[in-house]
This record gives structure tokens, sequence and C-alpha cells, in this order.
């Protein structure tokens, strides 16, 4: 069972038959890989405009033509949004309005009681390893792990990584200070021969013979690791139990069955080098990290080993917590969906209203050139305007108000006092200006919404006939 209000994750999951709406479902995924935020209001604005084309198409006006009329409108309304759009100084006010970004992008969401710690978290995390003069940022550095327990309030960022396993011996040391990390990617086991392969015991000496030689690898495996410095060992295969019991003997924590994508980042973080083979193991290899320890949660038994104070710091965790598996997983798509659009507002800082607020003024500024249009397309581009008014009818409805009516109310708002900032007052705070209010959209998210959205649906117009190839059987 799944529980989520993401527009993507309900697409994803759905068995869609129909080809068009798999063309939908493809739009909301463009949108999710390009921005990662905005999927549902792209699906929602492309199926405004079906319905829009789809009356167009009954007053008998050809698809083509509407197809060019919402083009035309289209260039229109996101040339709209470059005028209206201001930069933000995102380092201003202790990034200020970063976090307002990222509570505007939850407050739709199910963690929406937490969303000021969601959004804190999320700024902090990309902030941790953002390039700021390149403007860029890498989320492979960012890991996010969820643990059931606690509530959504006891989520925390860690500036280090956390690894989901505990210490392979339950005798090991629980915390390293200064640690030497050596990372390893193969098995503490003795080598097995490639071939299919017999082997004839004949007497106790043979036994005790064939029992020295795997116990001289097992010591040979550890006196190597202990020669080169290294005070914990992080393995991706798994230790016998004889070697367990050795690395516990010459207190040398390890860590067995480390995923490979975790062995990468922590190889990034300590500066450590990955080592395929014992024979290949030196102290110029080693990582370094400032201490490395095992948590316990709760009455449950779960360890984690986090590793912090890494010599590249670069590499940042986020612990998330919840009642339930659902929970968890619901936080972690809106936390990934927050930090989308912090890390796209330090790739563009520029901004537009949210609530609504710009779809308004877009759907001004398209109805005003729609008169200046001659020919039919006028028609398309007037069924454009109309249709950038679903999200603020949606948003208005949603709050609890007559759709038209206040739509209507903030309409004339926005052409009376020229203010492209004015939307639906969804949390009820009594204003309709989005920047007192502090709801901001990113302005590449909106103009990306408008153009994937157009496109999907002129190529669903210039589709002639779906043929099956079942017909054909």
């Amino acid at each position: 069972m799944l529980v989520t209000n993401d527009g993507a994750t309900i697409l994803e999951k759905m068995e869609v038959q129909h080809q068009t709406a798999r063309l939908l479902v493809e739009l909301s995924k463009s949108q999710d890989n390009e921005i990662g935020d905005g999927t549902t209001g792209v699906v929602v604005f492309a199926g405004a405009l079906l319905e829009q084309a789809q009356k167009l198409l009954d007053k008998g006006i050809h698809p083509l033509k509407i197809a060019d009329g919402f083009e035309r409108a289209c260039d229109i309304a996101v040339k709209r949004i470059d005028s209206i759009q201001e930069e933000i100084d995102i380092q201003k006010n202790d990034h200020e309005f970063l976090k307002k970004c990222a509570i505007t992008s939850l407050g739709s969401k199910v963690v929406s009681k937490c969303q000021d710690l969601m959004a804190d978290i999320a700024v902090k995390a990309v902030l941790s390893v953002a390039d700021l003069e390149r403007r860029d940022v890498n989320f492979d550095h960012i890991k996010v792990i969820a643990k059931t327990g606690g509530s959504l309030e006891d989520t925390t960022f860690v500036t280090g990584i956390i690894i989901d396993k505990d210490f392979s011996h339950p005798q090991m040391e629980k915390e390293v200070v200064d640690a030497k990390v050596l990372i390893l990617t193969c098995p503490f086991e003795p080598p097995k021969p490639k071939t299919k392969h017999g082997l004839e015991i004949k007497s106790a000496e043979d036994y005790e013979r064939l029992y020295t030689m795997e116990q001289n690898y097992f010591t040979d495996m550890v006196e190597r690791c202990k020669a080169s410095g290294a005070n914990v060992i992080l393995c991706q295969w798994g230790f016998d139990d004889e070697a367990n019991h050795l690395l516990m003997h010459h207190k040398l924590p390890a860590v067995r069955w480390v995923g490979g994508v975790e062995i990468e980042l922590i190889a990034m973080a300590t500066g450590a080098r990955i080592v395929p083979r014992f024979e290949e193991i030196t102290p110029e290899k080693l990582g370094h990290a400032g201490r490395v320890k095992e948590i316990s949660f709760g009455t449950s038994n779960d360890k984690v080993i986090l590793i912090e104070e890494c010599k590249n710091s670069k590499a940042v965790t986020i612990l998330i917590r919840g009642g339930s598996q659902t929970i968890c997983d619901e936080a972690k798509r809106c936390l990934h969906d927050a930090i989308c659009v912090v890390r796209n507002m330090i790739k563009n800082s520029n901004v537009v209203g949210g609530g609504g607020a710009t779809e308004l003024a877009c759907s001004i500024a398209v109805q005003q050139e729609a008169d200046k249009i001659e020919g039919v397309e006028q028609y398309a581009v007037r069924a454009f305007a109309d249709a950038l008014e679903e999200i603020p009818l949606c948003l208005s409805e949603n709050s609890g108000y007559s759709g038209i009516d206040y739509v209507s109310k903030v309409k004339q708002e926005q052409i009376t006092e020229d203010n492209p900032f004015l939307g639906i007052d969804a949390l009820g705070k009594g204003t309709t200006n989005m920047y007192e209010q502090g709801v901001f959209e990113s302005a590449a998210s909106k103009r990306n919404q408008l153009e994937l959205a157009t496109q999907v649906v002129k190529m669903i117009l210039k589709i002639d006939d779906v043929i099956s190839p079942a017909q054909y059987d």
C-alpha cells in the first residue's frame, strides 16, 4: 500500500492503459527529472489545455491551428514570466528566501506540519554540498535514510555519512576517534578455485594441515590490515566467522555488506582509496574521519554507523524518523522535492509568486495579446488563457473558497493594481500578496511547466489515429 499526494509518484504507480494518458505520465516524469517539483501542476495544466482543445475541435477549428495558437500563447506566457520574475539574494538574512521557496514546496505535502524543520534541513543539505561559484549542486553527496520510530520532528541533519549497518561483532568498540578508514571490495574469506574440484582428506593430519592453511590466510589478511595503520574496516562483502573473531581480537572494528553506492560516498568523504585486493593495502590508501560510532535507536535494537568530521566534508546525510514506514517514505519524497527546489534556486535565483499568482498574471497577458491576433488562432490563444486559470481555481476550491468568485476577484485586483504577485490566500493570512506571505516559486520551474505541457498537448493534437497491433492478430 502506498499513501502519497505526490503527483509524479501517483502517476508512476498507476497502471495506465490509455495511450494519451500515458503521455501525461511521461510529462510528469519529465518535470520530475528536470525540475523535481511541480509535477502535479504540469499535469493539471495539460489536462486543462486538452479540455479547452476539445471545445475548439467541437467548434470545427483544425487541430494544427489550435496547436499553433497554443504555441503562440505559450511564448507570450513565458515572456510574461521573464518580465515579472525577480532575482533574489539567496545569501540574505541567513538564506531566508531559500527557506521560503522550500516551505512553499512543502506546503501541500503530508509533512506540512513540520515544513519549517524540513525546509531548514533541505537548505542546510544543499548549501553543504553546493559549489556556489559554479552554481552547481551534486546530489550524490546528499544521502537520505528513513528509520521508523519516533516522530517527523525527530528528523535530523548530519554533517557526515550514516550507514544502515552495525559493527560485525557485538564486542567490537562502539566508537573510534581519529579513525583511519580502510575500504575493501574483497571478502574476508580464503580464495576459492574457479573450477569444480574435490578435496580428499584421509587422516587427521591432513585435516590439521588444511585448517592451519586456512588460519594462515585469515591471519595474513588481518595482519595486512593492521600493518597499514587502519583502525576501522568497511567491507563490501561478508566475513567468515573466523575472520570476524580475529578482527575483534586485534581490536579492528569492522562493518560488512556495505553497499556499493555507500562505499563510493565514504571514499569521497574520507579521501580513502577503494582497495580490491589484500596485497594492495598501503597506508596511503586509508581515509580519515574524526569519529566513527555506532548509534542505537529506541528499544528495537536498530543500529546505524555514523561517520562524521570527514576529511572532505562535502557529504551529508538526512536521517528521517516517522511513526510508520509509509510516513517515512512520504517524508523522503517530500524532502526530495524541497531539495530540488533549493537546488534550482541556486542554479537560477529568479522567483515568481506562488499561490496561482503567476498563472493569473500570464492568463491576463495572453488574453490581452489575443485581441491583437488575426485569424482563428486567437480562439486557441484565449483558450490557453482560460486553461491557465485552472490552477488558481483548484487552489481556491481546495482552500474552501468559491472558486470562480475568488479567482475573478484576485484577477481584477491584479489588473487594477498591476501587481503580478497577487494570488490565492490558501493559508488564510488575510492578504493575497504572495510576496508579503513569502510564497515563492522558481521561475525556471514555472517556465518548464508551461513549455512541457504545451509540447505534449501539441503532440496529442497532431495524432490522427491510434493503431493497436492487436487489431491485426
